[in-house]
């Protein structure tokens, strides 16, 4: 009778020691910024209420849950996201929390979707966030920590760029077109997967889904295509609604030219992110090639808390996952060589002298020191080569 092997479930990872140790390296990257930016860890439990996430995530990320009902009749889901468990624990903590609240996680997440480059079951994500502050200040800030992760794992501005737009100002935007309000979402769903689509099948979109004549439609996509903000000033400026939010996008992109970060960045009308909760300003971080998926995104989510039942608090972060920020660190040869490190190897040389060995070899791990030393009899050449597989 042959013996039963099990395999790894598909889309999930097992870590070897070099592979731990890179994603250990990315985390100490992640942790040393956050804490350089003043931001405090935190993090919650991986299975949450069903309804968290039916009811505040977007369609796409509700049809991926990993659910069930456990033994207590209650319909729970493995954690998908963290915002909405954030915006779960700070209903019921931030009102005695003086704000802004700076808080930042690193959580496993699950998602049953398609495997693809870049795309797994499974991820790490760093998440962080201001909660507290309405200011374009906090959206500045999230965006320099996001940028300044990538920055001390190595990567320049030549590496990896932030599109950045604002869901305000691109709804002053479709209005002055002539989208009704309530065919905005619809709006934001094409304009959110224009990029990946054939023009004309966005076309037909715009004029079935968002109520657009032939015309404006094919002048939306022209704008759009543009991306940048000197073809919104030229064609909406003179109008009060857009003028205000040109306004804050002016001043954000101002504050990270004064951080030395404007390199980095540009506004792009196209980023909307799918999920139902942003607000405000949002971005994506990409490799320069597009080579690889979004190594980031986030925004701002003035509402969130509300729909948890909370108090309305203002809101911005983001999340940046491991999988395809390793990829991308591999592409550009920055992941770091791993090769395990013991200060000494003692080398017993006759058996009469291991309990002199296991002597010094626990005292000096008492120092600090990382020692090994044979775990049987073995010749003096077999100990001198595990000395060098020991590093």
């Amino acid at each position: 009778m042959s013996k039963q092997t099990f395999a790894r479930l598909p889309g999930f990872r097992d870590f070897l020691p070099d592979q731990l140790a890179f994603r250990e390296h990315i985390f100490g990257a992640w942790r040393a910024v956050s804490a350089r930016y003043g931001f405090q860890e935190y993090d919650g439990p991986p299975l949450e209420p069903l309804d968290l996430y039916v009811e505040k995530s977007g369609e796409e990320i509700v049809g991926q849950l990993y659910h069930f009902q456990d033994k207590g009749d209650r319909d729970v889901t493995l954690r998908p996201e963290m915002t909405p468990s954030l915006a779960r624990i700070l209903g019921a903590h931030h009102r005695s929390m003086a704000k802004p609240i700076r808080w930042f996680s690193v959580p496993q997440l699950f998602r049953y979707e398609r495997q693809q480059r870049g795309r797994l079951r499974e991820h790490y994500q760093w998440n962080v966030d201001v909660i507290g502050e309405e200011g374009i200040g906090a959206d500045v800030e999230v965006v320099a920590v996001a940028l300044d992760g990538l920055r001390e794992l190595g990567l320049g501005h030549d590496d990896v760029l932030a599109r950045v737009s604002d869901r305000r100002l691109l709804t002053a935007v479709l209005l002055a077109i002539g989208v009704e309000e309530e065919k905005l979402p619809g709006a934001f769903s094409i304009i959110d997967k224009v990029e990946r689509a054939p023009a004309d099948h966005s076309l037909s979109r715009l004029q079935a889904e968002a109520g657009l004549d032939e015309a404006s439609a094919a002048s939306t996509l022209d704008l759009l295509s543009q991306g940048g903000l000197d073809g919104v000033k030229g064609r909406f400026g003179d109008r009060d609604e857009v003028a205000t939010e040109l306004k804050h996008i002016d001043e954000y992109f101002d504050s990270l030219e004064a951080l030395g970060l404007g390199a980095f960045v540009e506004f792009d009308l196209r980023i909307v992110r799918g999920l139902d909760y942003y607000t405000g300003i949002v971005f994506e971080i990409f490799d320069r090639e597009r080579k690889f998926r979004a190594v980031s995104g986030g925004g701002r989510y003035d509402r969130l808390l509300e729909l948890v039942g909370g108090d309305p608090v203002p809101a911005v972060g983001f999340g940046m996952g491991d999988v395809v920020l390793g990829e991308l660190l591999r592409d550009r040869e920055l992941a770091p060589a791993h090769a395990p490190q013991i200060d000494y190897f003692i080398v017993i040389i006759g058996e009469e002298h291991r309990a002199l060995a296991l002597t010094i070899a626990h005292s000096q791990r008492d120092r600090g020191a990382a020692v090994q030393y044979p775990l049987r009899e073995q010749s003096v050449r077999k100990q001198f080569v595990a000395a060098g597989s020991a590093g």
